[in-house]
């Protein structure tokens, strides 16, 4: 029982930081990448559509991200759902894709967007502290319950803190790593 209530905090803990790499996708960098359209719907024969399944996205420039519809009669479509979204990009459609012009972040935008990842790094760490305690409530009850001696807690509680160690480390790193990409540019 103990060793699934700390296997079940690590699942968790990862999910947590998976979802982290996805949220830091979708914050700019100054490059082209195909996941900045990844929240991006498009309204596709009257169903709001995620844009990967209407249309194959590609990066054939580092600034550059192309948005080729697989069905042509969709492009307008296609261009309405960028234009809508978050993204700040204004789509170019040629007749028969789209193309998206990452532009240059300035320093204002750079230092911006580094606050921005911060705090999605601390919405990480929360949630990951969140599982924490989850375990450890878990193994106070199992305490209670005559499941576990005091010194079995005491490991237990020591490992699931050393499990949270880990996760919060990876999400530093994750973290530093999406700042050096942004200042780079």
């Amino acid at each position: 029982m103990a060793n699934t209530i700390i296997e079940e905090a690590k699942a968790k803990m990862v999910k947590a930081e998976q979802a982290l790499g996805r949220e830091f996708g979708t914050i700019r960098a100054g490059r082209a990448n195909a996941s900045l359209l990844s929240r991006v719907t498009v309204e596709y024969y009257g169903v709001e559509t995620p844009i990967n399944q209407v249309a194959a996205i590609t990066v054939p420039e580092p600034r550059v991200i192309l948005v080729t519809p697989f069905d042509k009669s969709s492009l307008q479509d296609v261009e309405k759902g960028i234009l809508e979204s978050d993204l700040g990009i204004t789509p170019a459609n040629d007749g028969s894709a789209i193309r998206l012009v990452v532009p240059q972040l300035t320093e204002e935008r750079r230092k911006e967007l580094a606050k921005q990842v911060r705090g999605v790094a601390e919405t990480g760490k929360v949630a990951v502290r969140n599982v924490r305690r989850e375990a450890m409530d878990a193994l106070k009850k199992g305490h209670k319950d005559g499941d576990f001696t005091d010194d079995e807690v005491h490991n237990l509680e020591k490992n699931v803190q050393q499990v949270t160690d880990d996760a919060v480390k990876r999400i530093d790193q994750l973290t530093d790593e999406k700042e050096q990409e942004i200042i780079a540019g």
